[in-house]
């Protein structure tokens, strides 16, 4: 199969737009006489006029002739065997060159069997995905149609449809996930595949498709990404409580608060806070609800140990049906869920003295309690008291150095 190559003037990708380790990969890969290409969501970006999260880098080299080029490189993965080189906190990932069965609709276990650029090519998952661009000569390689659909705003599989999202159903994650970011359009046989083969979800591993949410969470698209996921009733299959609770809230409570976390991750971007936040924002809707209800059924208003204890219930609840939370992660969120009725108690009694909680994830629960400020206003005067009472409490500085003052050891 020849390649269609598109010039500099026709992409209008600028040179410097590069990220100049990924530029220094390839080069040392190509000066040691392996093919190598900037591919992917890296490429589609700098297409899309857009600031690429990751530069990842395919080549021929074999993931131990990577290893062997570059000091600061690891090899990760069972199931699909890549190196990372570290710069710093930035890490480049670099992948071998694969080859796969395009026509056999069985779940892909293991995905190491290497081949040729164009091979790597068609086992991929769609074709604005498809590309490579090779910054030597500064050309976009396109052997699948990627740079028409590209232009067209349209979302294809790279081969059959039904057989692809059999092989790897995280790929109907990932076309829900084009669709909410770039608002493209869906082919229609990707479409009627993706409605046909939408149970095979389950099949999926957990790890991989929690990492899709959370990182739609972050990415300042995660309400229509989510409207998305519950239109096309891959929601019910993977949180079911959280699409049963869509269907019956007329408020529309989740949508809106998500329309705010992406708010907030626009303005953060890309310094992200933690992903406890934006996680235990999807929740706090049921979870005030169940906590209204405790307290209306109950003869005393509950204590924030029993609130607390509710969060991880309803956290578990959740997730735990399909996904396996890290356990850092579940402690931030209850923490978070259950610091919003120290801020606004249940029997909204007046709050003189704020007594702070000494936990790291105070800050996020506060950026929680400003996300519902901007749904309620009437807590706005409670959240600048808290806010200021956070401030306060932080260590006194140093007019000279701006360092923490700290105590003298006292002398024997």
């Amino acid at each position: 199969m020849q390649p269609k190559i598109y010039s500099l003037e026709e992409h209008c990708i600028s040179p410097d737009k590069i990220d100049s380790h990924a530029s220094y990969v390839i080069q040392k890969l190509r000066q040691a006489g392996y093919k190598s290409y900037l591919v992917g969501g890296g490429v589609r970006d700098l297409l899309l006029n857009q600031r690429p999260k990751d530069f990842d880098v395919s080549t021929e080299a074999k993931p131990e002739e990577i290893r062997a080029l570059f000091r600061n490189a690891i090899l990760i993965g069972r199931r699909f065997r890549l190196a990372h080189i570290r710069f710093g906190k930035k890490i480049i990932e670099v992948a071998t060159f694969r080859s796969g069965d395009l026509e056999t609709a069985a779940l892909i276990v293991r995905d190491n069997v290497w081949g040729s650029e164009e091979e790597d090519v068609l086992r991929r998952d769609f074709t604005i995905n498809g590309l490579f661009y090779n910054p030597e000569n500064q050309t976009v390689i396109d052997y699948v149609d990627g740079f028409p659909d590209l232009e067209k705003r349209t979302l294809r599989t790279i081969g059959q449809p039904d057989v692809r999202f059999v092989q790897d159903p995280v790929r109907m994650i990932r076309l829900l996930k084009f669709c909410a970011r770039f608002n493209f359009q869906i082919h229609p046989l990707t479409h009627e595949a993706m409605l046909h083969c939408r149970d095979h979800i389950i099949n999926s591993s957990p790890a991989r498709i929690l990492e899709e949410l959370l990182r739609m969470l972050e990415s300042g698209s995660a309400e229509s990404f989510f409207r998305l996921l519950h239109q096309y009733g891959l929601l019910k299959l993977l949180i079911a409580p959280l699409a049963h609770f869509i269907d019956l809230d007329s408020e529309n409570r989740i949508f809106k608060i998500l329309k705010i976390v992406d708010d907030e991750m626009r303005v953060r971007f890309p310094d992200l806070p933690d992903r406890a936040l934006p996680l235990a924002a999807l929740c706090f809707p049921i979870f005030d609800l169940t906590i209204r209800h405790l307290a209306k059924h109950s003869d005393k208003t509950p204590h924030l140990g029993l609130i607390a204890q509710e969060a991880y219930q309803l956290i578990t609840n959740l997730f735990s049906p399909f996904f396996c939370l890290p356990r850092r992660l579940q402690s931030a969120m209850t923490f978070i869920l259950a610091a919003q009725y120290r801020f606004t108690p249940l029997d909204n009694r007046p709050i003189r003295h704020p007594r702070l909680p000494h936990d790291e994830a105070l800050p996020l629960a506060l950026a929680l309690f400003k996300m519902r400020c901007t749904l309620q206003p009437e807590l706005t005067p409670l959240y600048t008291l808290w806010t200021e009472a956070a401030f306060r409490s932080t260590p006194e500085q140093t007019e000279s150095t701006g360092e923490p003052r700290t105590k003298r050891r006292r002398r024997r």
